[in-house]
């Protein structure tokens, strides 16, 4: 069975200012890359050597990606910057305080959509379709992704089997782990071809 593993980025200035940070960007905090360190330990423990990282192309997601990339494939690892799995638009509240949001900051469903911002289904459906074509190219067994809360959550979502209770929040770098079976059918419900196997929060693991 083919395996993914996808990571949220550590933690950045924007997230401890509680700043909405959807296509713009922070750097990570000192401790954003330790927590890359602690997610690149605990894969590296478990055996994981992906034959290709991809990241969103935003700062923080890099980042993140290439210190756990250089941990498990060496100096010369590279990242592939993958549009498909940037976060959400937030729109006009991009840069504001979370508290500005007339909705939920990591689920706000199609709320943001009338401020310029991207609807769940639309985020769910990109990430679910940039996925799917990753996995499915010759050669990968093994995918590691660096994406971002928001995104993360919609993907979880298409994958996670029923009664799956999420977290109201992903932790920075937590790692969620998806099985994928290339010879399932979708259909138009979005039925993916992924099926969350488990969220491990590296931070709690030391």
């Amino acid at each position: 069975m083919k395996r993914l593993y996808l990571l949220r980025h550590g933690q950045t200035e924007f997230n401890i200012k509680k700043l909405v940070q959807g296509r713009c960007d922070s750097p990570l905090t000192d401790l954003g890359r330790k927590q890359a360190g602690m997610a690149a330990a605990w894969l590296k423990g478990h055996g994981v050597v992906p034959d290709k990282v991809v990241s969103s192309p935003l700062g923080r997601a890099m980042d993140t990606a290439r210190l756990v990339a250089t941990e498990l494939l060496g100096p010369d690892a590279a990242v592939e910057p993958r549009e498909g799995i940037i976060e959400r638009c937030y729109g006009s509240f991009e840069e504001g305080p979370h508290d500005a949001l007339p909705t939920d900051v990591w689920d706000p469903g199609e709320d943001l959509v009338p401020f310029g911002g991207e609807g769940s289904r639309a985020l769910q459906e990109r990430m679910v379709g940039t996925l799917t074509n990753l996995m499915g190219a010759e050669g990968i067994e093994t995918l590691l992704a660096v994406s971002h809360g928001s995104a993360s959550r919609q993907f979880i979502k298409a994958a996670a089997p029923e009664g799956f209770e999420l977290p109201t929040k992903l932790p920075n770098c937590a790692i969620m782990i998806f099985d994928f079976d290339d010879g399932r059918e979708e259909d138009d419900t979005l039925q993916c071809k992924f099926t969350l196997q488990q969220i491990v929060d590296p931070q709690q693991c030391h």
